[in-house]
């Protein structure tokens, strides 16, 4: 399969050009087709309008063919008669072979069956006696017409015959046209980024023999682009196969009561120009899809997948698609992509500054000048939105046309409340993760960013949470990846959004909440005693409270029973400690101020216990430190 670059799509001045006998169908059925086609907006050649016609096919008509995308043959009884038509046709059959012609022939039987006009019997035998008398001096030429008609009747088309009405004969030649028009370049051009995509992509498509079955994935977290490079490529690239079809937003349509009955239904009547109601239940579509795709070539994009079972009903087995065939599947759970068989799953990255400056800055600023305070705000918007296409997008659009004021309000919202537009194709993701999974994101996004895998693990095995495979999973499904010296890391925006989850569990009341990791939310629950059975992680970095020491009550924690994990330093307990939560798998508290914990505390499965600096003289009271030294020795800190 030859590569494409979006630098190199031809462009076409007309969509399509129409072949047909006028004296058949010119005020009837080439009136409504023109119509219709001029109703969905697919520029078609008119000859009537810019041609003059003469007694030989013309540059200027010959010009026409050349620049069409597409070409329609409408034969009917007397086409083959008409010697004008016959030419149009040869040109056309050049255009369809020349390789980087690649124009796309439909053939509609209008009054005419596929045999008559393949065998050349009936009217289209008559046509040719009289031709034969006419050309004797020049037979090689009413050979090449008989070919061309061969080819072209070989091709798959439509038949009147086979519909109820003329109309529903139009519309569905209509829709399938339709899907053959590719975007604009104009339209490409404004895809920011996408040509080293594209680019990347096809090279992995291309990989192999060209006869070969390929399935390929797309992965990564939501926002980043995915169905776009997908339309993209499913778009430049259909014509070159027999039939294709695009499957888009798989998981919503299926999540609002669809089927994925509906979407073998559209696979068929896309490809085979199957009647929708062909199939009545998954098993009749998956027995039809193995036995009449085998030898058709296709290309199959199956956009935004979520369950195993959906790809088994609509892309179950290579055997199912024809020699040279590729199948593209969108998805946020690459475990998904590899356990269908994928031969390669593309991750693209986030843009780069200057891809994401530029989409930014046709979104914020359009045509008109931008204000030079705006031009240097955007800085800010871009480290905001790390590269994430969505991201860029939703901001710029909003930012566009308001004030330099309402640009910095804007950006100081974005630290309390990001917007839903991003936060809800994000949350996708965590919605659809196990309880114990969301768990694990939770406590990482709140707690353990850039920490080493190895180290969390630790932590969260002692919870309970089985992180050994949950964290696999977080990665499956792009929300979590491994960086340098296997350290866990997520993009801001995701663990921006698993902020917001747990902000959102009490919007008023940080007490409320499982997490806890901002100084000013501590300070409130310890100072206000509004400590409640909700928190199981109060973790502030050591930067907070160091320096200066903060006297707060320790009423607090005695609300917090479920308290797991425990991080802070310098603060000041009066009042003494009466209670700590015995679910503490980690407890480090930088200069703790007493001389022993609680009496109520059992720290026998504790995993991380550190006292840098403490006061610390008795773990309880009446047992030294030295006495039970031996037992802490590989779990606790004294400095």
């Amino acid at each position: 399969m030859a590569a494409s670059s979006i630098q190199n799509v031809p462009h076409w001045p007309y969509d399509a050009f129409l072949s047909f006998r006028g004296a058949d169908t010119r005020k009837s059925f080439i009136s409504h087709l023109y119509a219709a086609l001029n109703g969905k907006g697919i520029y078609v050649f008119n000859d009537d309008k810019e041609l003059e016609r003469g007694a030989s096919i013309s540059p200027g008509l010959l010009k026409a063919i050349e620049d069409s995308r597409i070409s329609i043959i409408v034969f009917s009884q007397n086409y083959a008669s008409s010697t004008w038509c016959l030419d149009e046709l040869v040109k056309i059959v050049q255009c369809k072979n020349k390789k980087d012609h690649q124009q796309i022939v439909f053939p509609i039987f209008y009054d005419v069956e596929p045999t008559v006009v393949r065998k050349q019997t009936g009217s289209f035998r008559e046509a040719f006696s009289k031709h034969e008398e006419a050309f004797r001096e020049n037979l090689e030429k009413v050979k090449n017409w008989r070919d061309v008609l061969k080819e072209v009747a070989n091709i798959s088309g439509w038949e009147l015959k086979e519909y109820r009405n003329e109309s529903e004969f139009i519309w569905d030649i209509v829709k399938a046209i339709s899907s053959k028009i590719p975007v604009k370049l104009e339209t490409l051009k404004k895809l920011v980024g996408i040509d080293s995509r594209f680019e990347e992509l096809r090279s992995l498509m291309d990989e192999g023999p060209n006869d070969d079955v390929r399935m390929i994935g797309i992965c990564g977290i939501g926002g980043l682009g995915k169905t776009t490079l997908a339309r993209v490529v499913y778009d430049l690239i259909s014509h070159e196969f027999e039939g294709s079809s695009f499957l888009a937003d798989i998981r919503e349509k299926i999540e609002n009561k669809g089927s994925v009955i509906s979407f073998q239904r559209q696979l068929l009547f896309e490809i085979l120009k199957l009647e929708k109601d062909s199939i009545w239940n998954v098993g009749d579509g998956i027995n039809i899809l193995g036995s009449r795709l085998q030898h058709k070539k296709v290309l199959l994009v199956i956009d935004d997948v979520v369950d195993i079972k959906q790809l088994e009903y609509l892309a179950g087995k290579r055997e199912w698609f024809g020699s040279g065939s590729r199948i593209i599947v969108t998805s946020r759970d690459e475990h998904l992509l590899w356990t269908h068989g994928m031969d390669e799953v593309y991750k693209p990255n986030e843009l780069n500054y200057h891809d994401a400056l530029q989409l930014f800055n046709m979104k914020a600023f359009k045509i008109q000048k931008p204000l030079e305070e705006c031009v240097q705000l955007s800085e800010r918007v871009l480290r905001y939105a790390g590269g994430l296409p969505l991201a860029l997008e939703v901001l710029g659009s909003f930012l566009n046309g308001r004030s330099v004021d309402q640009w910095r309000s804007t950006l100081e919202r974005l630290q309390i409340e990001p917007p839903n537009k991003i936060m809800s194709i994000l949350q996708i993701s965590f919605d659809g993760l196990q309880e114990l999974e969301k768990k694990i994101f939770l406590d990482i996004a709140c707690f353990f960013k850039w920490k080493t895998r190895d180290y969390v693990s630790k932590i969260l095995d002692s919870c309970g949470f089985e992180p050994i495979i949950g964290i696999s999973v977080l990665i499956e499904k792009s929300l979590l990846t491994i960086r340098e010296n296997n350290r866990l890391w997520m993009h801001d925006l995701i663990q921006e959004m698993g902020h917001q989850i747990v902000r959102r569990q009490s919007p008023d009341e940080p007490g409320k909440r499982s997490r806890l990791w901002k100084e000013a939310d501590v300070h409130h629950v310890l100072s206000q005693n509004t400590g409640s059975e909700v928190v199981e992680g109060i973790m502030v970095d050591d930067d907070f409270f160091r320096g200066n020491d903060v006297h707060l009550s320790a009423e607090a924690f005695s609300l917090m029973t479920n308290l797991r994990l425990l991080k802070i330093s310098n603060v000041q307990l009066p009042e003494g400690l009466e209670y700590l939560s015995n679910r503490l798998r980690l407890l480090d508290w930088y200069r703790y101020p007493l001389k022993s914990l609680p009496s109520n505390l059992h720290l026998d499965k504790t995993v991380e216990f550190k006292m840098c600096y403490s006061r610390i003289e008795e773990l309880w009271k009446g047992i030294k430190v030295r006495s039970i030294f031996f037992f802490w020795s590989l779990i606790y800190i004294f400095q």
